[in-house]
């Protein structure tokens, strides 16, 4: 697909930061709870950190091999609306604690430039 480089740095971006972030809590709970608090169902969390691992992968694959389809834009989107609106909800709630807003300003940027480059392929 033609012009597709600059939309590799977004995947790389997205697909790294999913990996790190998603492996946290796996490699180091004891870490990730200090810093986003106290959870009371840790195989949930782990599970979500694996479940975003896989994700990073697709991207950081997609990236690697400078190839972007419908699958890929959907991953990508779709991932970082729901963490966006997971976080803002979540914390709105009282759920989870504030430090997640951080991640969803990420999201937020993410999305944005998911945005852009779909408007730029119309």
């Amino acid at each position: 697909m033609e012009g597709i480089y600059p939309i590799a740095l977004l995947l790389w971006a997205q697909g790294g930061y999913f990996a790190l972030t998603g492996i946290w809590p796996l490699l180091h709970y004891r870490s990730f709870e200090k810093v986003t608090g106290r959870k009371t169902d840790v195989w949930l969390v782990k599970i979500l950190g694996a479940l975003i691992i896989v994700v990073g992968c697709l991207l950081l694959f997609a990236a690697w091999r400078n190839e972007v389809n419908g699958y890929v834009v959907m991953a990508g989107t779709g991932s970082a609306v729901v963490l966006l609106l997971a976080d803002v909800i979540y914390v709105a709630r009282k759920v989870i604690a504030p430090v997640y807003l951080a991640d969803a300003a990420v999201e937020l940027v993410l999305l944005g430039l998911w945005i852009l480059y779909l408007y730029n392929m119309l």
